[in-house]
């Protein structure tokens, strides 16, 4: 008898274990949809941008402020993103993300002119940097074995690979048959199955109130992220020497030094400038900030070469990236396993260099040249960066104590979308500065394979001496 009710005892404990499996699970699914729906707004947008260049009357400066107010404001608040979900709780930070993006959506589809889609896309990006960290660490609370919150971590990027993947053929696919506004009406159905997942099965994370906001060090770091980003773009219709451009860099500038100047006085630092006393993790994050101008660059660059100069529709151009975008998941996998035989800074290297290569095979490109002339040095593009950003991510994460790995990834994810923002405000400049589309291309392709190198030889022979840590 005794055994009996044992036994029959053991039914409610696993009925709540198989419970909170479940409850674990939606919560990945939550954190799943959060992350991927920004990953998703990175690649969809690109080939819409003929569509909304023609709808809204808009230039290659409007095109690259409209790629750029998203990516300015995901690289300048996810780092203040993470605090605020420490200080709050994650759980309502990540839910107020979800719901600001879902209503900048809704605001970027009935968008009546470029301003205001604009003004949308850069809410959009504040909430993609609430979504990010505040994902992660919810994903931590929710998961407390560590193999059981690797595979999870492990699901949560593959779900935004899929969706790298994904948007270039889904955002040619709705604007062939519905229009570009389409593209983000598709978050609002992902919006509010993540808000619903969250709050019915995400647990709150314990509140940090002792953690502080670095207000100051926010709005500096904004205000010298969009001054270097609009000098940029706007020297490509002004000229580099028109006294606005001029005006902006120097703001850039000396906003850039108020920033490291508040940085290094703070207690508690929105960027803690000792981190860069680790030699790997300075030398990663330089790599991380060139490889991302040169890749995110020359994907805006080509998404208007397809469409613009050969004539390919929203849904061949789509086509046209998706062989690129899935190359980068398979890659990733294989990554871990070639750092392993022969180290993660040399893998590093082989894909910069590999990445280079497929930019200079480009070089020829002309008005007209077949897709499949440049099929392979695409992919040698794409394969390169899936095979940099594993060892790129670990080594950055590994140079630091383990305490400090949030706050080492948010440095990485930060720099990586600041690099974004640069390489389409620069190779966008080149191809609005003399009207020669072809010949900004040529330049943007050249300038990307230097920069390539130059990471590569960052990492390759900075990696030789002995890491220091403080």
């Amino acid at each position: 008898m005794p055994a009996e009710f044992l036994q029959m005892g053991s039914f409610p404990k696993a009925w709540s274990r198989r419970g909170a499996q479940a409850s674990s699970a939606l919560t990945l699914t939550a954190m799943s949809l959060g992350y991927g729906v920004v990953q998703l707004d990175v690649t969809i947008v690109n080939t819409a941008l003929d569509a909304m260049g023609k709808s809204l009357g808009g230039g290659v400066a409007e095109l690259q402020w409209v790629v750029s107010a998203y990516t300015i404001a995901f690289a300048a608040f996810i780092l203040t993103a993470g605090a605020l979900g420490d200080r709050i709780g994650a759980k309502r930070i990540f839910m107020a993300g979800f719901a600001i993006f879902t209503a900048a959506s809704l605001a970027c589809a009935l968008s009546p002119n470029a301003v205001v889609l604009i003004c949308a896309r850069l809410v959009q990006g504040l909430a993609a940097a609430i979504l990010v960290p505040n994902s992660l660490a919810l994903l931590n609370h929710a998961y407390a074995d560590d193999r059981a919150r690797g595979r999870a971590v492990a699901v949560w990027a593959a779900g935004a690979s899929l969706a790298l993947t994904a948007g270039p053929f889904v955002g040619g696919a709705l604007i062939t048959l519905v229009g570009w506004r389409a593209i983000f009406l598709v978050n609002l159905p992902i919006g509010l199955a993540g808000l619903w997942l969250s709050w019915r099965y995400a647990t709150d994370t314990t509140q940090a109130r002792s953690r502080e906001i670095d207000l100051p060090g926010q709005l500096t770091a904004i205000g010298a992220l969009g001054s270097l980003a609009g000098a940029i773009i706007e020297a490509g219709a002004l000229g580099w020497a028109h006294p606005a451009v001029i005006a902006a860099f120097v703001g850039s500038a000396v906003l850039a030094a108020l920033f490291v100047w508040r940085e290094s006085r703070t207690t508690q630092p929105m960027l803690p400038l000792s981190l860069f006393g680790h030699r790997l993790f300075t030398l990663t994050t330089i790599v991380g900030l060139l490889v991302n101008i040169a890749i995110y660059g020359l994907i805006f660059v080509l998404s208007l070469y397809f469409q613009r100069i050969n004539g390919l529709s929203a849904w061949w151009t789509g086509l046209a990236f998706v062989p690129m975008m899935g190359a980068v998941l398979p890659v990733n996998l294989l990554a871990p396993r070639i750092a392993e035989r022969i180290g993660p800074c040399l893998t590093i290297v082989v894909g910069a260099s590999s990445s280079a290569l497929g930019c200079l095979g480009m070089v020829w490109i002309e008005a007209g040249t077949s897709y499949w002339a440049i099929f392979a040095q695409m992919i040698a593009i794409s394969g390169g960066l899936g095979l940099l950003v594993p060892p790129l991510t670990s080594t950055l994460l590994g140079s630091v104590e383990k305490a400090r790995s949030g706050i080492a990834a948010g440095v990485l994810n930060a720099t990586r979308q600041t690099g974004s923002v640069l390489g389409v405000a620069l190779f966008g400049s080149l191809l609005a500065s003399d009207g020669a589309f072809m010949s900004g291309l040529h330049q943007s392709l050249v300038i990307s394979a230097a920069v390539l190198l130059i990471a590569a030889a960052v990492i390759g022979l900075g990696a030789r001496a002995p890491a220091r840590a403080m």
